[in-house]
């Protein structure tokens, strides 16, 4: 495939990331001008970090007036996942991708775009990821700047509702390969399992999301690496 139908591929996987950010980044927003950020500081706020979680925290942060080594020490935690899923995605490019591209590819690397891009058969084309990035990206940044110009408009029950739109993108992603692969079902199931009882275990519930995420990750993307080898194909796309 060339790179331009890549490219173009991408796109269309990144329209439905886009309207989910969309509505999302709208509840951002109005947070952010709650918080007493200007439209321009939350638009380019979201431009440059594209991290919901992460964004949310940092606005909690300047609420409260901490300093800088907290506001860096929360995002560490909060975005430290993000380490570990570009190691991941780095692994599917090709060994001739360039050091550009790589890093193109990183700073739209939100957990959507790593969910398509994982997704894809055989070696991952970086035009692919530019694609849904620059779709997913706009939608990000769009969503936080109507957000910001409507302020603290909406009742609270509205932005409630909007915050649900994530997670449905999250279920979107993972029912497909779930539907086609037992193995991939059950470690949907052994996830969400185990993502409960660090939510309910008293010990392991005062651990950050961050860093829950990332030992879950480690722990049960191993076991079941170590279970259910992949011999995974490895035609070029790019």
């Amino acid at each position: 495939m060339s790179k331009k139908n890549l490219y173009k591929k991408g796109m269309k996987d990144g329209i439905p990331i886009a309207l989910g950010y969309l509505a999302v980044s709208f509840t951002f927003g109005i947070m952010a001008k709650i918080a007493g950020l200007s439209i321009l500081q939350a638009v380019i706020l979201s431009a440059t970090n594209v991290t919901s979680a992460g964004q949310f925290a940092g606005l909690t942060v300047i609420t409260a007036g901490s300093s800088y080594i907290e506001m860096a020490f929360t995002q560490l935690i909060v975005n430290l996942r993000y380490c570990l899923m570009s190691c991941a995605l780095s692994q599917k490019f090709s060994n001739k991708t360039s050091i550009s591209h790589r890093l193109m590819v990183a700073y739209g690397n939100t957990d959507e775009i790593f969910g398509i891009c994982t997704m894809s058969q055989g070696v991952l084309s970086p035009y692919y990821a530019f694609g849904a990035i620059s779709v997913a990206v706009p939608g990000w940044t769009l969503g936080t700047f109507l957000g910001a110009l409507s302020g603290s408009i909406l009742p609270a029950n509205i932005l409630s509702a909007l915050g649900v739109a994530l997670y449905g993108m999250f279920i979107a992603i993972i029912i497909p390969p779930a539907k086609k692969s037992r193995i991939i079902l059950g470690l949907v199931i052994v996830s969400m399992i185990l993502s409960l009882v660090f939510n309910i275990l008293p010990l392991l519930s005062s651990i950050s999301s961050g860093f829950k995420i990332i030992i879950l990750t480690l722990l049960i993307a191993g076991i079941w690496a170590k279970l259910f080898p992949v011999d995974e194909s490895t035609s070029e796309n790019s």
